[in-house]
């Protein structure tokens, strides 16, 4: 895989999440929370492409 890269996928319940995978292996790093449109959905994906880059880390541990 080339290049990292978001699935939208539909479960059994008919909501939409994504899965976000990685470039390297292809793992999944992420996935979202449910959503009841695919609209929605890929509103999801638009705000973390948006927002991920300025992102902090706030560990809890």
């Amino acid at each position: 895989m080339a290049f990292p890269k978001f699935e939208i996928k539909r479960s059994k319940n008919d909501q939409y999440f994504f899965n976000l995978r990685s470039k390297g292996n292809g793992e999944v790093i992420a996935t979202s929370e449910m959503y009841s449109s695919k609209q929605a959905c890929l509103n999801g994906i638009t705000a973390v492409k948006r927002d991920a880059p300025d992102a902090g880390i706030e560990d809890l541990t």
